[in-house]
């Protein structure tokens, strides 16, 4: 018998190590590329909520002038609101949409972006999509000013 030969046979358990890190590695690969990609789904989203809030203040500057002029409390324009807010989103290059309550006091934005993937796109997945919303109340306040 060759020393190799007999070498295996007196260590059954040789070459296991190696059968070890070929199970392991793969594992550990995709558990890096899940928190790798899941930090930027974070941002994202993060990013979506922060479109979304800045949408929503724009929009929100479009005041309905003839009723504040008459007394009336001071209410949203939803046709300018509206279009504020869609201007602000495809100025940011995202896609969203935005609506204006019934009694014009509160402007509703939602948005939806995409983001490419670092490391799932190795098993197909290439982008991963991320929502964010945000509300601005219209408020009429009165005070002293220093």
């Amino acid at each position: 018998m060759t020393r190799r030969l007999r070498a295996s046979l007196q260590d059954p358990e040789r070459g296991s190590i190696s059968l070890f890190w070929a199970i392991t590695i793969p594992g550990l690969l995709v558990l890096i590329g899940l928190v790798g990609d899941g930090g930027a789904q974070l941002r994202a989203t993060q990013r979506a909520d922060q479109i979304a809030a800045e949408a929503a203040r724009t929009a929100g500057q479009a005041l309905d002038a003839g009723r504040l002029q008459s007394g009336s409390g001071a209410a949203a324009d939803p046709t300018r609101a509206v279009q504020a807010a869609t201007a602000f989103l495809d100025a940011a290059g995202v896609q969203g949409t935005a609506t204006v309550s019934a009694d014009r006091t509160a402007i509703d934005v939602s948005v939806t972006s995409t983001t490419p993937t670092a490391f799932l796109s190795l098993v197909g997945i290439t982008t991963l999509t991320a929502t964010g919303h945000a509300q601005a109340r219209v408020v009429h306040a009165i005070g002293d000013r220093p």
